[in-house]
């Protein structure tokens, strides 16, 4: 039996396993697909304190090196269920294995929806991307589309316009969903397009990556390509923490309901990363979360051994 079993292997869950093997704990970390999470879509990453620069998969090897040598197991399998037996709590996965842990730490992160376009995955890293804080320094100068008319959409465009050549906002309904004060800032912006009505049908690619993006107009049928060298997709992130909510509550859009304490109503159970409720998510907020959620679950490990 571990005394903390993670579920997920990003910057959350490897901060977590991290804050624990420190602690003396005996960890698992359990990983649906790769370690590293959403990070490892970022060709560059220039916002962590003490780095100037690293690519994503740069960062999640180092993480996942570090917790190997402090002696974290690891698996690839995808967590479905925890159920609580004896004051354990039994991680099942959809493999078929079982984990007892004293302890669990969910940090299943989220993914960013996608538009459904062919080589659209391809590109992700490469021309399309999906926070402006992130990579926005990476187009200055260029001109960027930014897919969505929601308040994500237009607080990207936003920061991207204070970098970018042009900003270009395609929104697939009549109108900007996104709140009015936004809206307003946008207008005001000489480098800033907004094109309603657009239904994004494609991507193009040179080399070098992403060239332009091909569209049609809903009202007329016309279509074109914009040329452009960055894409960024703000239309909506899935959570993917209905498996759990028997253990943690979650709010309206499906996020754990979670404070900065990372706790659930079940004790033994925390949150830790952007599969929590919160107002920023980036690789810093996620890590801290991993810190707190782990240094709770050491406090509750030892309180019973």
């Amino acid at each position: 039996m571990y005394d903390l079993i993670v579920i997920g292997g990003g910057p959350a869950g490897m901060t977590a396993a991290l804050y624990a093997l420190r602690n003396g704990k005996s960890v698992l970390v359990l990983e649906k697909h790769g370690f590293g999470g959403q990070i490892t879509y970022s060709p560059k990453v220039e916002n962590y304190p003490g780095t100037i620069q690293m690519s994503g998969n740069e960062f999640a090897d180092r993480m996942l090196e570090q917790i190997l040598a402090l002696g974290a197991e690891v698996e690839l399998e995808k967590a479905v269920s925890i159920q609580e037996q004896d004051g354990r709590k039994l991680v099942k996965t959809e493999e078929g294995s079982t984990f007892e842990g004293l302890t669990v730490i969910i940090a299943t992160g989220v993914k960013h929806r996608m538009l459904g376009l062919p080589g659209e995955n391809e590109l992700v890293g490469n021309g399309i991307s999906f926070c402006a804080v992130c990579d926005g320094d990476f187009f200055s100068g260029q001109t960027v589309c930014v897919a969505g008319g929601g308040n994500s959409a237009l607080q990207e465009a936003i920061l991207l316009a204070e970098k970018c050549k042009q900003v270009i906002i395609l929104q697939d309904l009549p109108e900007l969903t996104g709140e009015e004060a936004l809206q307003k800032i946008l207008r005001s912006r000489g480098n800033v397009a907004i094109e309603t009505n657009r239904k994004i049908l494609g991507v193009e690619a040179g080399e070098e990556g992403l060239t332009g993006v091909r569209v049609s107009d809903r009202l007329t049928g016309t279509e074109r390509t914009i040329p452009c060298e960055g894409l960024f997709i703000a239309i909506g992130l899935i959570p993917e923490n209905e498996p759990f909510a028997a253990q943690a509550d979650l709010n309206s859009y499906g996020y754990f309901a979670s404070g900065e304490d990372c706790l659930t109503r079940t004790p033994g159970v925390f949150v830790a990363g952007d599969c929590r409720s919160k107002s920023v998510r980036q690789v810093t907020t996620a890590c801290a979360d991993g810190a707190v959620a782990a240094l709770a679950a050491c406090r509750y490990v030892n309180e019973r051994k």
